[in-house]
């Protein structure tokens, strides 16, 4: 018999307990996953090109595609004029539908950029301290392939790159059985990516992140991945950049019973739907319109192709809780610090200000988190697993970098020579106290 969604009552002895176990996740590091992604890093390392074709032929079944085993590198490139063919094949509604999204993720960056300016100031004494942005040379996109094939990824993580001025972006997405993704070439095409290669995998992380004899290192690897990729990726920080190990997808709604359990119970599964370990909370004060979400939940279920993945995760991992008030559905909504909050009430703005923690936020009870997934223009690349505690969604900022620029006047030499050179003296550091010292008069 399949689990029923959890209920839960703030007013409980145990409640913190228990949604603290319901909250619990930590990725798996499953030992065989960790040796076979250290022996093909190590192995693209060593031998560049012919590695990445031996794993993508072998782990993405070429020999089983239009064209065969790949035989050199280029086999596995994709032209612009490919990606512009994908752009101008598929249907003109699904054409429009990425220009739109496209062009509204642009804007919003865009905007984005404009808060992130360099600045300087000139002291009285003429020394000049500032900070220069400028953007990353070269960056890698993993886009996943086969069964997950998501062209709104694409645009989140190669326009925010576009716009912070990144001369060279590559995208690697595996090709399974050799089989291209119309939809996903097409973004590529909009977003404005440098170069498209079809392969996946760990193998596809290395030679980002090490450069083979065809493919130039990068400076930061984002994207989604698969249980190897994000070993991968854990793996090769530090040499290169990433942007976080993501979790499971969560959506966390707070209610305050104005909106149609429908509406509820269908934004709980538009999470719940992506796997198995995906999390769905909703938290209200009221019980009775609690009993009317559970009923939407039990009377649409049925109708979703993805059931089976919807019920597993609901019960699982989701919940319905009731709550004392609002306020506390907030204090809650902080401490969980999910990736998706919504905040479906009549006067979302008042609740919205008392949030501390969340990926983003989606007020009132028309603003759906599918929207953001797609088309609204913040990121949809968000933080999950409680890390909005402390991680923000992809952005702009996450393409650039930032260099700390210091022009020492004569007169700011006096002042600042003597502190530094006092402060090296009790460090223990006679070269840097000496250097601060030949400069003054």
């Amino acid at each position: 018999m399949q689990k029923m969604i959890t209920k839960l009552d703030s007013s409980q002895a145990d409640f913190k307990q228990r949604l603290d176990t319901l909250l619990a996740f930590e990725a798996s590091t499953d030992d065989a996953i960790e040796s076979a992604v250290g022996k093909i890093l190590a192995d693209v390392k060593a031998r560049g090109d012919a590695a990445v074709l031996e794993y993508t032929n072998k782990f993405d079944r070429l020999q089983n595609g239009p064209n065969g085993v790949a035989t050199s590198m280029a086999a596995l490139d994709v032209s612009q004029e490919e990606l512009h063919a994908a752009l101008a094949a598929i249907p003109a509604a699904q054409r429009k539908a990425l220009e739109v999204a496209a062009e509204r993720v642009r804007v919003f960056h865009e905007r984005q950029k404009q808060e992130l300016n360099g600045f300087t100031y000139t002291e009285p004494d003429g020394t000049v301290l500032g900070q220069r942005v400028t953007p990353l040379d070269r960056v890698g996109i993993y886009v996943p392939g086969g069964k997950a094939a998501y062209p709104s990824s694409v645009l989140m993580n190669a326009i925010p790159a576009h716009v912070a001025g990144v001369e060279e972006i590559i995208m690697v997405v595996p090709t399974p059985d050799g089989v291209k993704n119309q939809m996903v070439l097409a973004a590529a095409a909009i977003a404005g990516v440098t170069r498209v290669i079809t392969i996946g995998g760990a193998q596809a992380v290395a030679a980002l992140a090490y450069g083979t004899e065809t493919i130039q290192a990068v400076d930061k690897i984002v994207g989604p991945g698969n249980a190897y990729v994000a070993s991968a990726k854990r793996r090769v920080f530090g040499v290169v950049g990433i942007d976080m190990i993501a979790g499971p997808s969560e959506i966390l709604i707070v209610a305050d019973g104005t909106t149609d359990p429908d509406w509820i119970a269908m934004d709980l599964f538009s999470q719940a739907e992506h796997d198995e370990l995906a999390q769905a909370i909703l938290l209200c004060p009221d019980a009775g319109y609690i009993a009317k979400v559970e009923a939407s939940i039990a009377k649409l279920l049925p109708t979703m192709p993805r059931a089976e993945v919807i019920r597993t995760s609901l019960g699982d991992r989701g919940a319905l809780v009731k709550v004392r008030d609002m306020d506390e559905a907030c204090a809650i909504a902080n401490s969980i610090a999910a990736e998706h909050l919504e905040i479906s009430a009549v006067e979302p703005q008042q609740w919205a200000d008392k949030i501390r923690h969340a990926g983003a936020m989606f007020l009132g009870r028309f603003s759906s988190e599918s929207l953001g997934d797609y088309c609204c223009g913040p990121n949809h690349v968000l933080p999950t697993s409680r890390t909005a505690r402390f991680s923000s969604p992809l952005g702009v900022y996450d393409f650039q970098k930032r260099s700390s620029i210091i022009h020492v006047s004569e007169a700011g030499a006096q002042t600042l020579g003597k502190v530094a050179a006092e402060l090296a003296y009790g460090e223990g550091l006679q070269a840097h106290a000496r250097s601060a010292e030949l400069r003054l008069k």
